[in-house]
């Protein structure tokens, strides 16, 4: 059975009376009214500390796109609506507040390559209208099953009418490798203007499905060619693949490239690329740490250090020694990843354990 499609006027009645209604028709006295259904939808009964299907999955609009510099950029908007924020490894949720009137998200992505961008530097969106600022926010980086990897928050704008977003994007801090090294230095500003438009707002999809709760994931939405952070598929990725592992439902593939054209130093390189399970999302700003130990001694002990590389995407890795054939490889979460979540990626990557692999 598919889940049923209807929109955010029709899910909020159907929370108030127990039913689910097939038209807004007889909840246009609602509007915009913040509702305590509008604040805080339903939530998965018996939530897994893993990645579930949520109660509720909204969908997304395009409000346009545009590059600034080698930065492709693109807003989107939905319902405004909540989320967790991560310190460490406790979680707080953010709630819907009562001038709150979208959930505007922005994607960053590398025009040349079509890798998202997940920037330690942060990103702010600046809304503008004819009487000048509106409101200023850092967005957050966040989780979503549906839209992927971006930078989001919900916003209070001035009723409708015409806006101005000014993206800004600070300058990279991160260790970048291959064609990226020395890209992405300086800060950037992209500019898209949109139309706030509550009817517009409101006809965006809505889904109730009925496995909420079961360990899987919505799909990702392609939206206009916009990417949504998935990383390379294990079997494209270069060098020697030593083991696939999970832990607190995050995937990690770890590798060891010998030939890597220098790009990673002289000696061998062992690099981590964690996903998330069925929508293969980057999982980044994370502290990984690796261990190998030969013989009972140990001969590596480091971090692997956050990079972009234009062929193996977001990783983590670290110069090592050769590795030989029984030397055992353990990899240490010291931080799980540090970005915001939906509804569905809220109880996972949190409590994450060590995993190991033998050498073979």
């Amino acid at each position: 059975m598919s889940p049923p499609h209807l929109s955010r006027r029709a899910l909020l009645g159907s929370v108030a009376t127990g039913t689910l209604l097939g038209t807004a028709g007889c909840l246009q006295t609602l509007g915009f009214q913040r509702q305590s259904a509008w604040r805080d939808p339903p939530l998965a009964e018996d939530r897994p500390d893993a990645v579930y299907v949520p109660a509720v999955i909204e969908g997304m609009q395009t409000y346009g796109k545009t590059t600034a510099g080698r930065y492709g950029v693109a807003l989107t908007y939905s319902y405004p609506h909540r989320f967790w924020t991560l310190s460490g490894t406790e979680t707080s949720k953010t709630v819907v507040e009562a001038d709150h009137d979208l959930h505007l998200m922005v994607s960053l992505w590398d025009t040349e390559t079509g890798r998202v961008l997940p920037l330690d530097s942060g990103l702010t969106i600046e809304i503008r209208n004819a009487d000048g600022l509106v409101t200023e926010e850092v967005a957050y980086p966040m989780l979503s099953q549906t839209m992927g990897f971006h930078y989001g928050s919900n916003y209070a704008l001035d009723g409708e009418g015409e806006y101005e977003a000014r993206v800004r994007v600070g300058g990279v801090s991160l260790r970048r490798t291959g064609e990226f090294a020395g890209e992405f230095e300086s800060a950037a500003t992209a500019v898209i203007p949109f139309t706030f438009d509550t009817d517009e707002l409101h006809s965006v999809s809505i889904e109730r499905p009925t496995n909420a709760g079961v360990r899987d994931a919505a799909m990702a939405m392609e939206m206009d060619g916009i990417p949504v952070g998935r990383v390379p598929t294990a079997d494209s990725l270069a060098g020697r693949h030593l083991g696939r592992r999970t832990v607190g439902d995050a995937v990690f593939h770890t590798f060891l490239v010998t030939d890597g054209d220098g790009r990673f130093g002289p000696e061998p390189y062992l690099y981590v690329s964690a996903r998330t399970p069925y929508n293969r999302i980057v999982l980044p700003m994370m502290g990984l740490d690796a261990t190998v130990r030969r013989d009972g001694e140990t001969v590596f002990d480091d971090a692997l250090t956050r990079t972009l590389d234009p062929d193996l995407g977001y990783h983590y890795g670290a110069s090592v020694p050769d590795l030989r054939s029984g030397d055992d490889v353990t990899i240490s979460t010291t931080v799980p990843p540090q970005v915001a979540r939906h509804d569905g990626y809220e109880t996972a990557f949190r409590e994450m354990s060590d995993v190991s692999m033998a050498v073979e």
